[in-house]
């Protein structure tokens, strides 16, 4: 009998063994990423009654900013086209009429307005006494000229 119990328990035995599953990894599923779906707006809202097209208006468009006044004893002769702070020379460039040493200038600009007599002038670095309408003059300024500033020939004081 001692024989047949060793032979149930090595059956036993074998049983477990064979009950024992190799390890397996585990994979993760994937989850699926769903979209959720914009709600519906209620039909009321598209039932309202719609308003005509508004007629586009030509909007007016902008003006140039108005010409400075001339104050009357002046007349208009150029611009400042450039201004060399180390040297205190403003580049003028003459539209009009005539300007020769000893002239008396009046420069107005947005943040300049200032009177002074023409000492020293220069055209391509040539000392001159007298230009005309067309040319670049370079003129040696008391105080600080901007671009864009007018430039005036005071013509009666």
């Amino acid at each position: 009998m001692a024989a047949k119990k060793k032979s149930k328990k090595s059956k036993k035995a074998k049983s477990r063994v064979k009950a024992k599953k190799p390890a397996v990894k585990k994979t993760k599923a994937k989850k699926k990423v769903v979209a959720k779906k914009a709600a519906k707006k209620p039909a009321a809202k598209s039932a309202a009654k719609k308003k005509p097209a508004k007629k586009r208006v030509a909007k007016p468009t902008m003006k140039a900013p108005a010409a400075p006044v001339t104050l009357p004893g002046e007349e208009r002769i150029g611009i400042v086209t450039h201004y060399f702070n180390h040297l205190s020379v403003a580049i003028v460039q003459l539209e009009t009429g005539t300007l020769r040493s000893g002239d008396t200038l009046h420069i107005k600009g947005h943040t300049s307005d200032f009177r002074q007599s023409v000492a020293s002038m220069e055209v391509d670095h040539a000392h001159v006494d007298e230009a005309r309408a067309g040319q670049s003059v370079g003129l040696r300024v008391n105080e600080h000229a901007r671009e864009h500033d007018v430039v005036y020939k005071v013509t009666r004081p």
